[in-house]
């Protein structure tokens, strides 16, 4: 997720593993210094988050009115999401690609959804899982027991089919410009069964994901200061109204206030590519 709004990032430490902890999963730790309180506004990213906070105030992420408290999984289609909060405490955030949530959480439901608390798909398995988190002396020692239990939740008779996990990594390697049938020529499948499989699996449609992927793209270059002209140019946008139309339609905002967002600032520093 990229989050939009002011907030001040010299009070954050963020810390992320030496090495990527698995193919598709990226992880970052969050320490919040501030004692002002978390209000954040936050717009699709093309990946399954997984929210692990581990403080001791308490999250709240709303959605469309309706909040959750706590441990959550936002899906692709969270569309706004606004986190508040105490502002001190750790909260670990974990980055799975569609594809490897596919394979991890086996509910399109979810990976194709808003925001679920995390309860409903591990049961008390979320306690256990941030009570021996939170008890954990360094951000490395976190890391290595969320890579094993992410691991541990993946089922060894169960796997993504490769047509659909080569349509993804050709979804994100041409930022989201590559046309399903296109896909689907290059798969061997009909564009019916691509599509089809492919939302069965991945809970939303190879064209929504594309335009996640295009659209992360968009907000990334308009971040560093490229004109929505260039942005829409750029990142296959038929002009800058289309891109403007489509950034209200993915998060209610305009290109401007996305290229504010200040959540970008730091990507590099927590999402580097792998």
């Amino acid at each position: 997720m990229t989050a939009t709004g002011r907030w001040d990032w010299s009070r954050v430490d963020v810390t992320v593993p030496a090495r990527p902890p698995a193919p598709g999963v990226q992880m970052a730790g969050f320490r919040y210094h501030d004692v002002a309180p978390v209000d954040i506004t936050m717009i699709p990213h093309p990946s399954v988050t997984v929210l692990l906070d581990l403080s001791e105030n308490g999250v709240v992420y709303d959605v469309l009115g309706r909040p959750v408290t706590g441990n959550a999984i936002v899906g692709l289609r969270a569309g706004t999401l606004r986190i508040t909060g105490a502002g001190t405490g750790d909260v670990l955030q974990i980055r799975l690609s569609p594809v490897v949530a596919a394979a991890m959480l086996r509910d399109s439901g979810i990976i194709g959804g808003t925001v679920t608390p995390l309860p409903e798909l591990w049961g008390s398995g979320t306690d256990i899982l941030t009570e021996r988190l939170r008890s954990m002396p360094s951000w490395d020692d976190r890391f290595a027991l969320a890579t094993a239990f992410l691991r541990s939740r993946v089922p060894r008779e169960f796997g993504v089919a490769p047509e659909i996990a080569y349509a993804w990594g050709r979804t994100v390697h041409t930022s989201g410009l590559v046309r399903v049938e296109t896909l689907a020529a290059e798969t061997g499948w009909t564009r019916q069964r691509l599509w089809s499989r492919f939302r069965t699996h991945v809970g939303v449609s190879p064209k929504h994901a594309s335009e996640l992927v295009r659209f992360d793209r968009a907000a990334h270059l308009l971040a560093v200061g490229r004109s929505p002209a260039d942005v829409a140019a750029e990142a296959g946008y038929v002009d800058q109204s289309h891109l403007h139309r489509r950034t209200k339609a993915i998060t209610d905002m305009t290109p401007t206030v996305v290229a504010r967002a200040p959540w970008l600032a730091i990507d590099e520093r927590a999402w580097a590519p792998s």
